[in-house]
């Protein structure tokens, strides 16, 4: 379940806290109410990216092609 919240003390920064819907918290601060409005937003539009099964994949297999590159030209192993 979504939620978030942005609270601030007089003399600090906006304490921001986001939660997305596969309840994964998050935490920032910033100096504007505007920019801490901006990143929940930010984490909201990527949540599925940051969670999705086919990135982790892509990213996988992105790996391995760069290994499998390094060998041919005969670079050392990462």
């Amino acid at each position: 379940m979504r939620d978030y919240s942005i609270t601030r003390k007089k003399g600090e920064w906006y304490d921001t806290r986001v939660v997305d819907s596969y309840g994964n918290k998050y935490q920032n601060y910033f100096e504007t109410a505007h920019e801490a409005n901006e990143w929940i937003y930010f984490v909201w539009s990527k949540e599925d990216w940051f969670n999705s099964v086919d990135s982790q994949e892509l990213l996988y297999r992105a790996i391995q092609d760069c290994k499998e590159i390094d060998s041919k030209l005969n670079i050392r192993e990462i």
